[in-house]
């Protein structure tokens, strides 16, 4: 299996900054793709952005410019640099990786895990 350990919400005034990050351990045999996910109060849970093979990034609109996503793959680790933080970003925001683990001799399954999930709160 693969786990997920997120750190880096908590609390934070309006323009202000914080820095996400993602470390996925486990039998991990490649890694397609690292993303953040938020879901606020009452709301579907949203892409916020996206880094796949290549480093090719995706953002959802209301973040770009602001939001930063980076990996460092030696690490498998994703963070978020988040800065001009406004009160509309407050949300829980998951970690998603997807990729293929080893299940076996010369076997790899496909992955889609999730991280425990992290508080983000934008407020004066």
């Amino acid at each position: 299996q693969v786990q997920l350990v997120e750190s880096g919400g908590g609390l934070v005034q309006p323009g202000g900054s914080l820095r996400l990050s993602c470390g996925a351990s486990g039998n991990i045999y490649n890694i397609n793709a690292m993303g953040w996910y938020r879901q606020g109060p009452g709301e579907q849970r949203e892409l916020v952005a996206r880094i796949s093979n290549g480093d090719s990034t995706t953002y959802r609109d209301s973040v770009k410019g602001r939001f930063t996503i980076s990996r460092d793959t030696s690490k498998n680790t994703v963070y978020l640099q988040m800065n001009s933080l406004e009160p509309e970003d407050t949300a829980v925001y998951y970690c998603n990786v997807v990729g293929w683990r080893y299940s076996g001799i010369n076997r790899q399954t496909n992955f889609d895990s999730w991280g425990q999930g992290t508080q983000v709160t934008v407020s004066s």
